[in-house]
């Protein structure tokens, strides 16, 4: 298994247009192809105005085929022409749990 952290900077004061944006547009396409998400949380403390999303895969290949199929889906776009302009910067990493990890 694979775990993605994808980590999003918003402008600042663009959290909440975000989460609005994410959960009428981007949530109801992403989640039934990607899945539920580990977890996504926003920060508080240490570099502010950021929302994480992590995402458990089986491998790289189920990760690319669902990241394909995300891609391809005609309702996508919509979600990505409100959510992109309210981004400052992204950033995503691709971790392997250990074996103490309580996501195995």
């Amino acid at each position: 298994m694979i775990l993605e952290y994808r980590c999003y900077t918003l402008k600042p004061g663009k959290v909440g247009d975000f989460a609005k944006v994410y959960e009428e547009f981007g949530a109801p396409v992403q989640i039934p192809i990607l899945g539920e998400p580990v977890v996504v949380f926003s920060t508080e403390v240490g570099p502010l105005n950021q929302i994480v999303h992590v995402w458990k895969y089986e491998d790289f290949a189920d990760r690319d085929r669902r990241r394909a199929e995300l891609g391809k889906h005609p309702d996508w776009p919509q979600y990505l022409e409100r959510a992109l302009p309210l981004f400052d910067h992204m950033e995503t990493k691709i971790g392997y749990p250990t074996s103490w990890s309580p996501v195995q």
